[in-house]
């Protein structure tokens, strides 16, 4: 098997056993109640990410630098694999951090604020956004451009495997991170753990409706794969519990924006009340308002 396949089968397995352990837990049946809405925006932008946004950048970088230095083509192949992996944390996952942060600023928030509009936490979540969120993501063009110069093979198909392993695991329905919190002997494990990558309570914590419990903390907790980032540029927040409640407070207000609104913004507009998905409209900031300020 090519490493491509191995990538791609280690990444169904991922998805399948994430899917069945919020099956089994009886998580997704207890607390993911998603509409026709919701399904139609998470099913378009998880093939537009396979389909088109990511073999896009791969395919445009790829002929940019035969154009322009193609004697760079694989010239970084033979780097070791973990100066790569050190590479690819910083172009790739360090600037996903930084997009993500410069995502809940109100110029950017439209792009973004369809991953927040679901009301439940599911693996079904972690690719719903606007579908120039991962268009116009820099380390998705990085990664394509590291590629183009030699980060191919195993190392990089290990790379992603482990990411997308943490992103689901972080906004899976199944909160993996909750039996382990309760063994004594991890409690040191998991203090590095939670430092390191994304786990449920972070995460679910950047999800949540409101601040105000003290728990969630829409304003902070960016990481993808690393949680670490969080740590080192300030934005982290770690209390070990779950939000009561994730979503957008002006969607429970004014009732859910559609879906092609959430995906197409801004070639397509809402005319809803109080909405971020139109020119010249703004974020709904009431006592519990979900502000984008980063």
């Amino acid at each position: 098997m090519t490493a491509a396949q191995i990538q791609n089968a280690l990444v169904l397995c991922t998805i399948v056993g994430f899917a069945t352990m919020e099956f089994v837990s009886r998580r997704y049946k207890q607390t993911v109640h998603a509409t026709g809405n919701d399904t139609k925006l998470e099913l378009l932008m998880f093939l537009s990410v396979l389909a088109v946004t990511q073999p896009l950048a791969i395919f445009v970088t790829a002929k940019l630098g035969a154009l322009w230095v193609p004697q760079y083509k694989g010239v970084l192949a033979d780097m070791p694999w973990w100066a790569m992996v050190g590479v690819l944390l910083v172009f790739d996952d360090m600037t996903q951090y930084w997009w993500h942060r410069l995502s809940h600023t109100s110029f950017l928030w439209p792009l973004h604020r369809a991953h927040h509009s679901a009301e439940y936490m599911s693996i079904r979540v972690t690719f719903r956004n606007n579908f120039f969120y991962y268009l116009m993501m820099p380390g998705l063009w990085f990664a394509g451009a590291l590629l183009y110069l030699g980060f191919g093979g195993m190392v990089y198909a290990g790379y992603i495997v482990v990411k997308l392993f943490v992103i689901l695991g972080a906004h899976s329905a199944w909160r993996w991170d909750e039996p382990l919190y309760r063994i004594r002997a991890l409690h040191p494990v998991m203090w590095v753990l939670e430092r390191t990558i994304s786990t449920p309570a972070t995460h679910w914590a950047h999800h949540a409706i409101s601040n105000a419990d003290g728990v969630g903390h829409y304003k902070g907790n960016f990481g993808n794969l690393l949680f670490l980032w969080d740590i080192i540029f300030g934005s982290a927040h770690i209390t070990r519990r779950y939000p009561a409640q994730v979503g957008l407070i002006d969607d429970k207000l004014f009732g859910q924006e559609r879906w092609y609104h959430q995906m197409w913004y801004p070639l397509l507009q809402s005319k809803r009340e109080h909405t971020a998905l139109k020119f010249g409209g703004s974020v709904y900031e009431g006592s519990e308002g979900q502000a984008p300020q980063a």
